[in-house]
């Protein structure tokens, strides 16, 4: 937001307020980053509000306290105007946007309760304990007089809330970016609660509010932003500097372009806060080498809290850690007088500490060659990261499950003690998503027989905030649906995960493949890695709605550490494990535009390649029928026979990827289009044969480029995996860094490129190429792409020597440098789900201690 003033013959004087911009079309983003930046290079100052959204980029501005309307009567005065007793409990509901026919009740609030309702029509009809506002009510004063409010968070509302003191219940808004930043000031001077919009929907609002006021808005901060701004607008208009140290243009401007690389986005993606300032240093980035003896102290440390029944740590320090963090969830302390957080606060009441956890590990996966062609039937080779994500269950009967306060409200107004589902996931903050969520298990039965999967669909897309609840609870409906596992026992699910979000790495299959294996665990249900794999993919396709190939969980659930998972995807085979050669080293590098396999890109190059499947099926068809009725001059029957054979099977042909590139080229390339409309494809073709998307009949495809690399792909990624066991040379390392180059650029005409990824490959390469008087040869020799490209990560290929990891920092350096962006390095592996297996812990009862 800016306005412009100042005389005819001065410079032209712009005020620009910080707000925060996510681009939800990517050429939309674009312009109004292109005015950003010129508003900024351009205003006097930028005021920033308390609340504001982290924008790194812009290095000078103007902080102004809260802006906050002032007083006009008493408490007393508005409550004996209002007819209100000065005991009398008062909600203030300001809110908007309800779904059509719903109403208000007058069970829905606390007995004695009243409620002052803003904003209503003069038809809208209310319960006796709800009061509506005439419209020009000042609504400072009703707040003051109120003892807490329920509404959407806004820059006023919150900021008068904290003004007032005014305990603030709040439903998430869709697709409001500056929430996370107003919630986080809210929660930080502990003076909101949220509400699930489920409970605000049905009318599940008693336990909320009565939880209101036991809060203490703690906030004591000024609160005169309005006279603070005013007072530098006059000084504006006058002439007066505000700074003396104020930017010029061009620094400016440079902050703006920086901005522009941290705001890109893929078209489709989940809204989220960004990553470039929220990445938790606990879990993401550089990971120091822990010695044996560190190793040993936590196993020792972990080990005092809770007896492993079951499994092995494996020296895995990150286990270690997690067991650890729960252990500092039995008491329930708050730490160095700080206020914990939500989802730590949920958590700590989720578990009966005296009864058995089961808990699983799942790593990320960094796609070393393979990628897309994954749904076409492809070779794939996956490397398991270091990164993992671990879940702990514990299951209980209905009746001694602990529940959330809101949960036992729920259960006491409708039929009474039933199976639910707790779940926590530690880390919401960093992708704006709510920290809890619960169901019913009867949510998830259509009678006696499971919902459907579009049915569930629509359940978890009903709150935006709570959609990722699909990739865990979503492994229930699963196990239900396809193996008929009954859940008769309450179930409560923590969640915490060091695999990022939006890098490529398969955080969303982590999460599945360790949620069904600690469900698993819990009730005894024996999954081989692979079935569990097929299983969770089904979360991913039916449950969630992204259309994704099955790599990224049979990589997690099968891979080993330090071994490349050799899997052809027809649907899942195992081929084999390769050992990484001793001499050659991954690395994944992240470029921060975040990627997702539900965006719209990696939709559409899938329609695309199935499209071109169909339309070679059709053209094999059509050359078997010709060929049986040619009079073209005569063959031998034996070679007539085999090249209808030969056609034949490509008429019938499941996976595109059994298609060789020298058949593709001598008998389809030339026919298949570059492009097709979704509808002239339909009325040819019919349909493309995918259970997971679906044509658009009004948007036009990419073809040729979709059809032709999952075709090449396979047979590089066959290549790759045959060069691995070769001699350890120059020209090993060389040819199979060519690979990896010939797999970007395939993608990038597949339209799945992006700035960010584009520049370290281009990095790598000028690496690779560097010549220097003190280097024998390059260290780096290829990267691409990895995943489902449109951002994400890419992998590097070197040697494994000090000298490559020296590379890739200095790569780290120089893209921040370039785009204000650090990148965060993958490095290491760890083992898949299946070879970790499960453990199962119960907490160590305390020690008595005898007086002398």
């Amino acid at each position: 937001m800016s306005t412009a003033g100042g005389a005819d013959d001065g410079p032209e004087r712009r005020l620009v307020f910080a707000f925060y911009l996510t681009g939800h079309g990517f050429g939309h983003a674009t312009r109004a980053i292109e005015q950003i930046a010129e508003d900024y290079s351009n205003c006097e100052t930028l005021l920033r509000l308390p609340g504001y959204c982290p924008m790194p980029a812009f290095r000078d501005v103007t902080d102004v306290p809260l802006v906050v309307r002032g007083l006009r009567k008493s408490r007393s005065e508005v409550r004996k105007d209002l007819g209100i007793a000065e005991s009398t409990k008062v909600v203030i509901f300001n809110f908007g946007g309800q779904p059509a026919g719903w109403k208000l009740k007058q069970e829905w609030l606390p007995d004695g309760w009243i409620c002052l309702v803003c904003g209503t029509s003069d038809s809208q009809e209310v319960p006796p304990n709800f009061i509506k506002l005439e419209k020009d009510t000042y609504t400072p004063d009703v707040m003051a007089a109120s003892d807490c409010m329920l509404g959407k968070i806004g820059y006023g509302t919150a900021s008068e809330a904290l003004a007032y003191k005014l305990p603030f219940v709040f439903v998430r808004r869709d697709y409001f970016n500056e929430e996370p930043f107003l919630r986080n000031l809210l929660e930080h001077h502990q003076s909101s609660i949220e509400m699930i919009r489920r409970d605000f929907l049905a009318g599940h609002w008693k336990p909320y509010l009565l939880r209101a006021l036991t809060l203490q808005p703690s906030y004591d901060g000024p609160t005169n932003g309005g006279q603070v701004a005013a007072r530098i607008l006059q000084d504006i208009a006058v002439g007066k500097k505000c700074a003396s140290d104020k930017f010029n243009g061009a620094r400016r401007l440079q902050d703006a372009i920086v901005l522009g690389y941290q705001l890109q986005r893929t078209p489709g993606k989940d809204v989220g806060i960004p990553d470039w300032y929220s990445l938790n240093g606990t879990e993401i980035g550089a990971h120091p080498i822990i010695e044996n003896t560190e190793k040993i102290k936590t196993a020792e440390s972990c080990c005092e809290d809770f007896e492993i029944l079951h499994g092995d740590l494996q020296g895995l320090t990150d286990t270690m850690a997690f067991l650890k963090s729960l252990s500092g969830l039995t008491g329930n302390e708050l730490k160095d007088s700080e206020v914990q957080s939500r989802e730590r606060t949920a958590a700590s009441v989720l578990f009966d500490w005296e009864r058995e956890i089961y808990v699983a590990r799942a790593p990320g996966r960094l796609d070393v060659m393979g990628g897309i062609a994954d749904y076409s039937g492809s070779l794939v080779l996956q490397m398991p990261l270091r990164e993992a994500c671990h879940v702990a269950v514990q299951r209980n009967h209905p009746s001694k499950q602990k529940l959330w306060k809101h949960v036992q409200a729920r259960q006491l107004e409708n039929t009474g003690v039933v199976p639910v589902v707790q779940i926590v996931s530690f880390g919401s903050e960093l992708s704006n998503r709510a920290p809890t969520f619960d169901m019913d298990l009867s949510d998830f039965m259509d009678g006696d027989k499971p919902i459907s999967y579009e049915k569930a669909r629509e359940f978890f897309c009903q709150d935006p905030s709570q959609k990722w609840a699909a990739y865990v609870s979503g492994t229930i409906l699963i196990l239900m649906t396809e193996l008929g596992v009954q859940f008769t026992d309450s179930m409560s699910i923590l969640v915490s995960s060091a695999v990022p979000e939006g890098k490529g790495v398969s955080s969303s299959a982590s999460v599945e493949v360790a949620t069904m294996s600690a469900i698993s665990a819990a009730y005894g249900l024996n999954i081989t890695p692979r079935d569990l794999a097929l299983l969770c993919q089904k979360v991913e396709n039916h449950v969630v709605g992204a259309p994704c190939g099955v790599m990224d969980q049979m990589a997690s659930a099968c891979g080993e550490a330090n071994k490349l998972l050799a899997m052809v995807c027809q649907p899942a085979e195992v081929k084999e494990l390769v050992m990484i050669p001793s001499h050659i080293r991954f690395w994944g590098l992240d470029s921060g535009i975040r990627h997702s396999v539900g965006g719209g890109d990696y939709g559409s190059v899938r329609v695309g390649t199935y499209m071109g499947r169909k339309m070679i099926k059709c053209a094999a068809s059509d050359l078997v029928s010709v060929s049986s009725t040619s009079d073209a001059p005569a063959q031998s029957d034996d070679y007539k026979e085999k090249g209808r054979d030969v056609l034949k099977s490509e008429a019938s042909m499941e996976y595109l990827c059994k298609l060789p590139p020298h058949r593709y080229e001598a008998a389809y390339s030339k026919d298949i289009p570059e492009t097709i409309t979704g509808g002239a494809f339909l009325e040819k073709y019919g349909d493309h044969d995918d259970m997971v998307t679906v044509i658009d009949p009004k948007r036009s495809y990419s073809v040729k480029a979709p059809t032709r690399h999952p075709i090449y792909e396979n047979f590089r990624v066959e290549t790759f995996k045959a060069l691995l066991t070769a001699a350890n040379t120059d020209e090993q390392l060389s040819a199979l860094g060519e690979l990896m180059y010939q797999c970007h650029y395939s993608y990038n005409a597949c339209g799945l490129g992006s700035d960010g990824t584009e520049r370290l490959v281009n990095l790598v390469q000028e690496m690779q190429h560097r010549k220097t008087p003190e280097n024998g040869g390059p260290n780096l020799y290829g990267a691409k792409i990895t995943g489902g490209g449109s951002g994400g990560s890419v992998c590097v290929i070197g040697k494994n020597c000090l000298q490559s990891a020296e590379e890739i920092a200095e790569i780290q350096q120089r893209y921040k440098a370039a785009t204000g962006y650090l990148p965060i390095v993958f490095d290491g592996s760890s083992p898949g789900a299946g070879k970790f297996g499960y453990l199962k812990i119960r907490r160590r009862r305390p020690k008595l201690t005898i007086p002398e």
